[in-house]
């Protein structure tokens, strides 16, 4: 089963066997890790590719224990 990490400042680290979907039906199929961005300046999206380091990227969600659906 796939998880989700949300590292600290930094991406989602995804790990396991899944596909992303965009917008267009592309399908990335991916196993193992894979860093996500989250800061929305990589120049390799959806995936990570170190620019918040650079930006001095800010976040630290923590889970809750309420679901919102979207």
């Amino acid at each position: 089963m796939p998880t989700i990490q949300i590292k600290d400042n930094g991406p989602y680290q995804v790990s396991g066997a899944f596909e992303i979907i965009d917008a267009e039906g592309n399908i990335f199929k991916t196993e193992g890790d894979v860093s996500l961005c989250r800061c929305g300046r990589s120049e390799n999206k959806p995936f990570c590719d170190g620019t918040h380091n650079d930006i001095h990227f800010e976040s630290k969600p923590r889970a809750d224990k309420q679901l919102v659906e979207v």
